[in-house]
C-alpha cells in the first residue's frame, strides 16, 4: 500500500527520497564496448546470437522488411502515428534557431552559425515492450534539425526481425537505416563505427542500465542525450480532483518498471485517503499488476500539505520527469513551477497524452535533473559556431587593449600577435 506522510511532520530525508538503482554494470560494458571496437559486426552478431537468441547473416534492416513491417501493421494504428507525428512535428518546428549575424559600424561584424550535427543515431528498447512514441519523439526533432542522416538501432526478436510496429514509426518519421542490435553494443557501434554501421555524432533514446552505462562510457567520444534513471511522475491535486484519475495517473508510470516513483501532493487528507483505496482497487487489474504493486509499495508515496502554495514548493525541489497540475486553474500555478520535465495542466490531461500524442517530447530529464536539464528537442541536434571579421582600421583601434589584457594575463604571444600587427600598420 502506498505510503501516506504529512509534510513537516515527517523528516525531508523521507519526503526527498529518491530511488537509486543498484546495479553495477560498469566493468561488463567496458568489456563490451572494448570487443566492439576491435571486432565490429562480428561482435555484435555474436552478441545478437547470446543475448537476442537471433542468429544473423546482416544486421541491416533491407527496404523489403520495412515495406513487409509496414504492410503488417493496422491500418487504423498508422493512422494514429501519423496524426501523433504531424503533433510532434508542429510542437519542434517552433523550437528551430536561426543564425545570426551583427554588422556593427566602424568596420566590425561577428556572428554565430547554427549547423545541424551530421549523423544521429537512435536507440530504441527491444524485449517485451514495443515502444514506437520513442521512434517518433527522438527522431522527429533529428529531422527538423536538418541532420543528414538518422540511424536507428534496435534488437531483433528471436525470428531475427524487428518488431513491425517499430518499423512502422521508423517509417512514418522517416529514419534513413534501421540496424537489428540491441545493448550495449549497439550503443559502443553507434559510437565508434564499425563494418556496417556508421559512426554517429550524437546518441539518444531510453534503454537499461547496461544501455545506459555504456551511454555514460562512450561519451566523450560522441555526445548523448543524457542518462536517464527511472521513471518518475508527481501529481499536485486539490480536492477537487477526481482520486481514480489521480490513482490512473499513478499507475501509468508505476506499471513502467519496479524502480519508477509515483507521487502525489494534495492539500486534501480525504483525496490522499481515496487515491490510496483507488490504488488498491486498480493495481489488481493491471496485466503489468506485479511491477505496479512493487513501484507503488516500495517508491509511491502522497505528500500532504497545508495549502498549494506549498505543494508547488515541493514539487519544485523534486524536479520530477513528469508534473500533472490536477487541479482548478491550473494556469494559475504555471509560473511558480521551476523545475519539471514537462507540465501536464488540468484534469484531463494525462501525462499519457504527451507520452504519445500532444507533441511536446517525452524524452525528459529524471532523477531531479530537471533542476538544470531540458527535455529532448531540436536544439540537442544542431551546434553553434561563431565567427568575428575586423577590417586594419577596427583592429588598429582595439590592439593595445588586446594586448594590455593578454599581459594581464601573462600570455605575451598573444600579447605580441596583436602589437606586431599595429607595427606593420605604423
Amino acid at each position: 500500500m502506498i505510503k501516506i506522510m504529512k509534510y513537516r511532520e515527517v523528516p525531508n530525508s523521507e519526503i526527498f527520497s529518491r530511488v537509486v538503482p543498484e546495479v553495477n554494470v560498469a566493468d561488463i560494458v567496458s568489456d563490451i564496448i572494448a570487443n566492439v571496437r576491435q571486432n565490429g559486426d562480428k561482435a555484435l552478431l555474436a552478441y545478437t546470437e547470446k543475448f537476442d537468441k537471433a542468429r544473423l547473416d546482416t544486421l541491416a534492416v533491407t527496404p523489403e522488411e520495412r515495406a513487409e513491417a509496414l504492410a503488417k501493421v493496422d491500418p487504423a494504428f498508422l493512422d494514429v502515428l501519423r496524426r501523433a507525428a504531424a503533433n510532434i512535428r508542429r510542437f519542434h518546428e517552433r523550437q528551430v534557431r536561426n543564425s545570426f549575424i551583427l554588422n556593427e559600424e566602424n568596420g566590425i561584424v561577428v556572428g554565430q552559425k547554427v549547423i545541424p550535427i551530421d549523423r544521429a543515431g537512435l536507440y530504441v528498447p527491444g524485449g517485451t515492450a514495443a515502444y514506437p512514441s520513442t521512434v517518433l519523439m527522438d527522431s522527429i526533432p533529428a529531422k527538423i534539425a536538418g541532420c543528414r542522416e538518422v540511424v536507428m538501432v534496435t534488437p531483433p526478436g528471436p525470428d531475427g526481425k524487428v518488431n513491425p510496429v517499430i518499423l512502422a514509426a521508423a517509417e512514418v518519421a522517416g529514419i534513413d537505416r534501421i540496424f537489428k542490435v540491441g545493448g550495449a553494443q549497439a550503443i559502443a557501434a553507434l559510437a565508434y563505427g564499425t563494418q556496417s554501421i556508421p559512426r554517429v555524432d550524437k546518441i539518444v533514446g531510453p534503454g537499461n542500465a547496461f544501455v545506459a552505462e555504456a551511454k555514460k562510457q562512450v561519451f566523450g567520444a560522441v555526445s548523448i542525450d543524457m542518462i536517464a534513471g527511472p521513471s518518475e511522475i508527481l501529481i499536485v491535486a486539490d480536492k477537487t480532483a477526481n482520486p481514480a484519475f489521480v490513482a490512473a495517473d499513478l499507475l501509468s508510470q508505476a506499471e513502467h518498471d519496479k524502480l519508477a516513483s509515483a507521487v502525489l501532493i494534495t492539500d486534501s487528507q480525504a483525496l490522499a485517503t481515496a487515491v490510496s483505496a483507488e490504488l488498491e482497487r486498480q493495481i489488481p487489474l493491471l496485466p503489468r499488476a506485479e511491477i505496479a504493486r512493487t513501484s507503488i509499495d516500495k517508491n509511491g508515496k502522497i505528500i500532504v500539505v497545508e495549502d498549494l502554495t506549498v505543494a508547488i514548493e515541493v514539487a519544485n525541489e523534486l524536479a520530477p520527469e513528469h508534473l500533472e497540475l490536477a487541479v482548478d486553474n491550473p494556469f494559475d500555478y504555471l509560473d511558480g513551477i521551476r523545475h519539471a520535465g514537462s507540465i501536464f495542466m488540468g484534469k484531463y490531461c494525462p501525462e499519457a497524452l504527451g507520452d504519445y500524442f500532444a507533441g511536446p517530447n517525452h524524452t525528459l530529464p529524471t532523477s531531479g535533473t530537471a533542476r538544470f536539464s531540458n527535455p529532448l528537442s531540436v536544439d540537442d541536434f544542431v551546434k553553434k559556431t561563431q565567427y568575428t571579421y575586423y577590417t586594419k582600421e577596427a583592429f588598429s583601434r582595439v590592439a593595445r587593449d588586446v594586448a594590455y589584457f593578454a599581459e594581464k594575463e601573462g600570455l605575451s604571444a598573444h600579447a605580441r600577435s596583436a602589437t606586431v600587427r599595429l607595427e606593420e600598420l605604423s
